[in-house]
């Protein structure tokens, strides 16, 4: 009988693949909605050690200090504001259908109020193509073209923190500490290289996965990796 795959614990929830609370500065969300504007200054920017991108401090005339995700090229003392009359700048939230076309956004909201779902890593952007009846067109970093919800709220600029990807790691010490605050313990075996006890795709000679790689979405937990549900295999 073999024993539980890599998948499986990971499901399961332990400590080793939970990204580590202690490591992230706080909750990054974008401020509540409202009708009026909200005009805030940025008092700080972090190194948040959990996180790609660095987050900005900022403080709110009623005292209140939130962390956003900092867009590249702002600075302490800039002011920023959230509202649907904002003006379109650095730093500024609004709901998609206030923005631009082809202005590039971040941290946009996946429904309205939900304080931001897409596009939060270092260096990332989207773009909004166009404006359509009841929706947003908007294009993520991936490529992917998706439709939002216009009242959805989006930050105008691109995150900052780009270029990271261009150091390289050197050794793998460097990368397993930095995968580790995300819960993604490093180094990652790959599964045809592992015993067939240990892995759906282990044992054999060479380094092929001797079975089929689609797999149902019905399938036990065991069995369900390689390309779960797959509506279609092969070249195009």
């Amino acid at each position: 009988m073999g024993k539980k795959i890599r998948v499986q614990r990971r499901g399961k929830g332990t400590p080793t693949y939970r990204a580590k609370s202690f490591r992230h500065l706080g909750e990054v969300r974008l401020p509540p909605a409202s009708e009026e504007i909200a005009t805030a200054v940025v008092i700080d920017i972090l190194h948040d050690p959990g996180r790609s991108a660095p987050v900005a401090r900022v403080r709110y005339p009623n005292g209140q200090e939130r962390l956003v995700l900092a867009p590249e090229g702002i600075k302490v003392g800039d002011q920023i504001a959230c509202g649907i009359s904002a003006p379109i700048q650095l730093g500024n939230t609004l709901s998609l259908a206030e923005i631009p076309e082809g202005t590039a956004i971040h941290n946009i909201e996946s429904q309205p109020g939900d304080g931001g779902r897409f596009v939060r890593a270092s260096g990332t952007y989207a773009a909004l193509v166009a404006h359509d009846v009841g929706q947003a067109i908007v294009q993520l970093p991936s490529g992917e073209i998706r439709a939002f919800n216009p009242k959805c709220r989006a930050t105008i600029g691109v995150v900052a923190g780009g270029g990271r990807v261009d150091k390289p790691f050197v050794k793998a010490g460097k990368r397993h500490w930095a995968m580790l605050a995300k819960g993604k313990p490093y180094p990652r075996v790959r599964g045809v290289a592992m015993n067939v006890v240990d892995h759906p795709f282990g044992g054999g000679r060479g380094k092929h996965a001797g079975r089929p790689k689609t797999v149902a979405r019905g399938a036990p937990a065991g069995q369900k990796i390689g390309l779960i549900a797959a509506r279609r295999t092969g070249k195009r």
